[in-house]
C-alpha cells in the first residue's frame, strides 16, 4: 500500500484525532507558529496537500483566494464538505495545473513527508508562484524524539508514518535554496513526546513559545521553512 492509498482509507477518521487533547494541542500550536510567518494577505494561494481542508478552511476565513490541491480524492471529499464553494483540485505536487507565476503564496502543511521526489515538487511550487510570491512548508523532524516513537511503532501498527520520510530544517533550506528561492527562515515547535498526559499540555505550550525560532527548533517534531521567490 502506498501514501495515497493509505490516506484513502483511513480520511473518514483523519480528523477526530483533532478532537482529542493532545490533538487539539498540536492544532493549535502548528497554526500559531505557520500563520506568525506566513506573511500573504491577499492574491490567490494554494494549500498544497490539502488533505481534509484543516488549513484550506482557516485560509479561507481570512478572505484569501484559496484553492486546495490533494492526490487523495477521499480526503478531498471530506475537505469538500467543509467547503461547498471553494475550488479543490485532485492533481500531483510534481505535476501542479496551473499556469507559470499564478499564486502569491503557496502553503504546504505535512505533505513532503509522503513525497518520493520532493526536489520537483519545490521545482513546481517555484514555476506557479509570482515573483515575490512565498512558500511555507510544514514537516516532520527527523531528529526529534517524538517522531523517533512514532517511526518505532509503525513497525509494528500501520500507521501514516510507515510511509513517510522526514526531514531536517537543514534539509529543508537547501531544498528551498537549490531552487533559487531566498530570504528563508525556519522554526519549529512541539518538543515534548505525544503520550504526555492532558495536565502537562501548558508546559509543552510555554516551551513552544519559547523555543520556537531557537537553536532548540532543530530537534522540534513539526519544523517550517519559508522562503520566496525572487
Amino acid at each position: 500500500m502506498d501514501s495515497v492509498a493509505y490516506f484513502n482509507k483511513i480520511a473518514s477518521d483523519y480528523d477526530a484525532w483533532y478532537l482529542t487533547p493532545i490533538g487539539s494541542y498540536v492544532d493549535t500550536t502548528e497554526k500559531e507558529q505557520v500563520f506568525s510567518l506566513w506573511q500573504t494577505k491577499q492574491g490567490r494561494v494554494l494549500d498544497l496537500g490539502c488533505g481534509t481542508g484543516n488549513y484550506t478552511v482557516t485560509l479561507a476565513t481570512q478572505e484569501i483566494s484559496v484553492i486546495g490541491l490533494d492526490k487523495s480524492l477521499s480526503m478531498l471529499k471530506l475537505a469538500r464538505r467543509k467547503l461547498p464553494y471553494t475550488p479543490l483540485v485532485k492533481s500531483d505536487a510534481a505535476y501542479l495545473p496551473f499556469k507559470d507565476k499564478t499564486f502569491a503564496g503557496v502553503i504546504s502543511i505535512t505533505l513532503f513527508e509522503f513525497l518520493f521526489y520532493p526536489e520537483n515538487a519545490i521545482r513546481e511550487i517555484y514555476r506557479v508562484l509570482k515573483p515575490g510570491g512565498e512558500v511555507l512548508i510544514g514537516t516532520m523532524n527527523t531528529l526529534s524524539p517524538w517522531f523517533g516513537c512514532k517511526r518505532l511503532k509503525s513497525l509494528f501498527v500501520e500507521t501514516a508514518y510507515r510511509y513517510a520520510r522526514f526531514y531536517t530544517p537543514r534539509k529543508l533550506k537547501s531544498l528551498l535554496s537549490q531552487e533559487g528561492f531566498i530570504n528563508i527562515e525556519t522554526r519549529g515547535v512541539i518538543y515534548l513526546p505525544s503520550f504526555i498526559p492532558s495536565f502537562l499540555i501548558p508546559l509543552a505550550r510555554r516551551l513552544d513559545k519559547k523555543l520556537s525560532a531557537s537553536a532548540w527548533r532543530h530537534i522540534a517534531a513539526f519544523i517550517l521553512v519559508r522562503g520566496e521567490r525572487p
